[in-house]
């Protein structure tokens, strides 16, 4: 008798479901902040294994996170001044707008135009 493969065998294999669900875990992180690190190590564990087209979203998973590490550490400093407040929010939305574009261009199956950005 055949065993049924496991479902979870998809989502944590390379590719576009493992993809998208890194991008889920970085939005769960608002709420349950170390789903974030979950993300990238499965980032990075996948990026290079999955073909061009899905590694530019690993790449680009991988970015936001440093990249938004950066811009939050820049804000939490700021904050003392004030003008970090602001920062953060902006940061928050920053990663927002990146996390919904990556991820609409993952549901079309398109890879990421520019993964060195660091705008949008």
């Amino acid at each position: 008798m055949n065993e049924p493969e496991p479902v979870s065998g998809k989502w944590l294999e390379p590719g576009t479901n493992n993809a998208q669900l890194v991008y889920i875990l970085y939005f769960v992180s608002f709420a349950i902040g170390i789903t974030v690190l979950v993300g990238l190590i499965m980032a990075y564990l996948n990026r290079g294994r999955a073909g061009e087209n899905i590694d530019t979203h690993y790449t680009w998973l991988i970015r936001t996170f440093w990249i938004g590490l950066l811009y939050g550490a820049i804000s939490f400093v700021l904050a003392f001044v004030l003008i970090g407040f602001l920062m953060m929010l902006a940061v928050v939305v920053w990663i927002v707008i990146r996390l919904v574009k990556g991820l609409q261009l993952l549901g079309r199956g398109e890879p990421i135009p520019d993964t060195q950005t660091w705008l949008f």
